[in-house]
């Protein structure tokens, strides 16, 4: 999985086609890399707490220490590699909107979050352990 791809869904998939194309690969590796359920939605408990934050002052905060919390699961389990690398590049995007441009960072963190889910949903769908 790349950052480039990572990149497009990010800024320049309007439709969400490049997202759940994506999405379904990153589960169908996360699937075979044995990632259960219980280790993604521990960090997707985390994404929902900072959306209900988002637009608070220390919301972006929360996200940047995201990827700490990643590299500590990743640490604990090699499965969660895979997820740290492809959230981060997301993560790395939002954070890269331009700081005067409230829209495009809501945007971004929106198309996050549809990653996020997406991911989420296509792993449940193709079995992946709890």
């Amino acid at each position: 999985m790349s950052n480039s791809k990572v990149q497009i869904v990010m800024t320049a998939d309007a439709s969400g086609a490049e997202l759940v194309t994506f999405a379904q690969q990153t589960a169908d590796a996360l699937v075979m890399q044995n990632l259960t359920r219980s280790q993604i939605r521990s960090i997707f408990t985390e994404v929902r707490q900072i959306e209900a934050q988002w637009g608070k002052p220390d919301a972006v905060r929360r996200l940047s220490m995201l990827k700490p919390k990643l590299a500590y699961q990743a640490a604990r389990a090699n499965s969660v590699s895979l997820l740290r690398d492809v959230l981060g590049d997301a993560i790395d995007q939002v954070l890269a909107s331009p700081a005067n441009d409230k829209a495009e960072l809501d945007k971004r963190f929106a198309r996050f979050v549809d990653l996020f889910e997406a991911i989420l949903a296509y792993h449940r769908a193709k079995g992946g352990k709890n």
